[in-house]
């Protein structure tokens, strides 16, 4: 006889989080050291030990296997079981994805998510070149969409490819786009953790070097080192211990691209659209909440046009209204939603691994109301969206305990 009735879950809460950081390549501890220092401080924040850390996932994209193994026995060894993960830019939010799981369906009661990359100066390449592309049904749908240009980096004319599609179904103008770096700067200045802290101008932007599509230089990520990491525990073990169980998971949703992303003759969706809306539609239903419960959000800014397409992805602001959105000041303090405090990727730097743990830690210190200048006031609830091509979509709903 088959029991079809739905699982329990146990509710989960972020004891605590720990970040270093980040830094430009070469600038940067080797990988197993970052890892440490976010993991210790993740532990401190806390209050937990590492001999009570029942299992711990490790996520990076540039590491060889069983890197987290190597990082995690500079803090302890206990034979605890360690998951090496890699889901590309979407790595670190997964870890926390498997994490949170173990607890909800009650296999363990603390669990330990990590994230850490050390990367090279340049743009994202494939790492191996002597066998099938991974990313080969999106590299090839670009291409017969759009073409391929061998001399600009791939993911920019990925990313700059959906925002000359946003453009040409919805008329928006490139000013939009890079506006979007101006606010990210903006909110960097009060991020002591974020790597690009100085000012820029509208100007400055729109006239720095060209990409491609609408995208300039200062649109996209930097390359980036750094680590976070944060401690996940049930809401019984943490008053069993007398942890701080302000913040909670409230809904999470892990997706991957859905059926009509290589169909549909569109660069939004071969950059992930679909499952962002897909991800963020399982997590509003989960909570019973939607876009506007959402005081602050952390989006996934590798390139501006995918923030400003994931508004419309995430139901920030319906489709085809992302650039109004922009111009009523919707996406920073005094608007709707406060997008990217940190500074985002843009900014604040995307080391692959560690950036979905980066959000992580940003949405936390913004529900405990202790991010300083950075404070988003009043906010109940905090929206993650991490994506990696290839693909991969996590969305996260963080809530402030009553």
């Amino acid at each position: 006889m088959n029991d079809e009735r739905e699982p329990v879950m146990t509710r989960v809460h972020v004891a605590g989080v720990g970040m270093i950081p980040f830094a430009k390549p070469s600038q940067s501890d080797d990988w197993d050291v970052m890892a440490e220092q976010a993991i210790r401080l993740a532990l401190a924040d806390a209050g937990v030990s590492y001999d009570q850390v029942q299992q711990a996932f490790a996520g990076y994209v540039y590491g060889d296997s069983t890197a987290g193994q190597s990082a995690l026995y500079r803090v302890g060894i206990t034979g605890i079981p360690i998951v090496n993960v890699n889901n590309n830019c979407a790595t670190g939010s997964t870890a926390l994805y498997l994490a949170r799981q173990m607890i909800a369906l009650g296999a363990a009661d603390c669990v330990l998510a990590v994230g850490f990359e050390q990367m090279v100066p340049g743009a994202l390449g494939m790492v191996f070149n002597d066998r099938k592309r991974t990313l080969d049904l999106g590299l090839s749908r670009q291409d017969e969409i759009q073409g391929t240009d061998p001399d600009v980096p791939f993911a920019a004319q990925q990313f700059g490819g959906a925002g000359l599609d946003h453009q040409a179904r919805y008329g928006t103008s490139d000013e939009a786009f890079a506006m979007i770096s101006v606010k990210a700067r903006r909110h960097a200045a009060n991020n002591p953790m974020a790597l690009l802290r100085a000012p820029l101008s509208l100007e400055e932007v729109m006239a720095s070097k060209h990409l491609f599509g609408p995208i300039t230089r200062f649109q996209a990520c930097p390359p980036t080192c750094g680590a976070a990491a944060a401690v996940l525990v049930s809401a019984d073990f943490a008053a069993r211990h007398a942890i701080d169980s302000s913040v909670e998971i409230v809904a999470q949703a892990l997706a991957s691209d859905m059926p009509g992303t290589f169909k549909d003759g569109s660069m939004i969706d071969v950059v992930g659209f679909g499952m962002a809306r897909e991800a963020a539609r399982q997590v509003y239903e989960a909570a019973g909440v939607g876009p506007d419960d959402i005081g602050v959000v952390e989006l996934h800014d590798c390139f501006t046009p995918n923030e400003l397409i994931s508004y419309e992805a995430l139901g920030l602001t319906p489709q085809g209204t992302a650039e109004q959105y922009i111009r009523d000041g919707h996406n920073t303090y005094g608007g709707r939603h406060v997008v990217n405090p940190s500074g985002g990727l843009l900014s604040k730097g995307h080391p692959l691994g560690a950036t979905g743990l980066a959000q992580c830690y940003e949405l936390t210190q913004q529900l405990r109301g202790t991010a300083g200048s950075r404070q988003v006031e009043g906010a109940r609830f905090g929206l993650q969206h991490n994506i990696g091509l290839g693909g991969a979509c996590v969305v996260t709903l963080f809530g402030r305990s009553a």
